[in-house]
């Protein structure tokens, strides 16, 4: 959703944001996240194993791969007048209720749960919902806590 100004932010909330484009989450992925987190998890990065010892018939995505998705799917989900500017401030909860194998796309729905006015900016708390495609659990729900702070255009 497009916000004009702080207070256009401030004044719809709350509200949904609709949802994201879906993202293929691939094995290389899996393992530049694996690399980038010294996160090696053989459940995760090998796929033989992962398929013949692993409870998921094969490899499945890090959880935190997935909540790292967060920040790109926000990005989409709030889109931001060009004199502010979104900083991840924490996470108030996250839920990985479903496994995501890795080769799966994944998109998200949003709401902007709340905002608040700080110093000229705002804190808002956002909940995105994964969605797995051809899957009805989500394998990821988490509240996004971020500051939108203004800046020099």
């Amino acid at each position: 959703m497009r916000f004009h100004s702080l207070g256009h932010l401030l004044e719809s909330t709350p509200c949904e944001l609709g949802v994201t484009e879906w993202e293929h989450v691939s094995q290389l992925d899996v393992m530049a996240f694996a690399g980038a987190t010294r996160a090696r998890e053989w459940i995760h990065t090998d796929p033989v194993r992962a398929a013949e010892e692993g409870p998921f018939g094969g490899p499945v995505v890090h959880g935190f791969l997935t909540l790292a998705l967060a920040t790109h799917f926000q990005t989409q989900l709030l889109e931001l007048p060009p004199n502010l500017v979104g900083i991840n401030y924490g996470i108030n909860k996250a839920r990985f209720p479903s496994p995501v194998p890795v080769g799966s796309r994944v998109r998200s729905s949003g709401r902007l749960a709340g905002a608040e006015a700080l110093d000229g900016g705002a804190q808002l708390a956002v909940v995105l919902t994964y969605e797995r495609d051809g899957d009805n659990k989500p394998p990821c729900v988490v509240e996004v806590v971020s500051r939108v702070v203004p800046v020099t255009p």
